[in-house]
């Protein structure tokens, strides 16, 4: 089944000519370990899942990118600035994920992968990145099975209470937008 949903995953993504282009934007800047997380993905399939022709507009661009030499928030800016610039319909939000794990209380992350490992959902811990030679990437540290099937679970790996995921589920509208997801409240991971 994962390489299956992986497979469908890149699909999706490749029939998605702004996604791709976005894609292409982040890849160009040449940043380490780099991906783009999250809605980026998440929200595609479930899109997907419910039949929607027209895809829901994403809050923002989630770019994930881990460099442990430059921890500085202005850096961050500084690619942000250059993406809007270039695509400036888009909401960029750049995070260098080798400092991320002071602000969420955990361990030094170890690489992007590791990072968005303790996203508060497992549905929410997904990336994918544009290889040089033009290959999707889908980076999955808990697997896809989540995604594709509508199940929004909290993530045991980050230590966070209940009413966290259940906060972010309310706030972020899900289960109004995709009324056939589920939540599971059970721990997983």
């Amino acid at each position: 089944m994962v390489m299956a949903t992986t497979t469908k995953t890149e699909m999706l993504i490749r029939a998605d000519m702004w996604r791709m282009d976005c894609l292409e934007l982040v890849r160009d800047v040449g940043l380490p370990d780099w991906m783009i997380v999250a809605g980026f993905v998440r929200n595609l399939i479930w899109d997907h899942l419910h039949g929607r022709d027209v895809y829901t507009l994403l809050n923002d661009v989630d770019v994930a990118f881990f460099d442990p030499a430059d921890l500085s928030a202005d850096t961050e800016q500084r690619i942000e600035s250059h993406l809007k610039a270039v695509r400036p319909a888009v909401r960029w939000q750049v995070r260098n994920q080798a400092r991320m794990h002071l602000r969420n209380g955990h361990r030094p992350y170890r690489s992007s992968a590791d990072a968005i490992s303790y996203y508060p959902e497992l549905p929410t811990c997904i990336g994918v990145r544009l290889t040089g030679n033009d290959a999707v990437e889908v980076i999955a540290p808990h697997g896809m099975e989540h995604c594709w099937t509508g199940t929004i679970r909290p993530n045991s790996r980050t230590g966070y209470p209940i009413s966290v995921v259940r906060e972010r589920v309310t706030n972020k509208r899900w289960l109004e937008i995709w009324p056939a997801l589920r939540m599971e409240e059970n721990n997983a991971v």
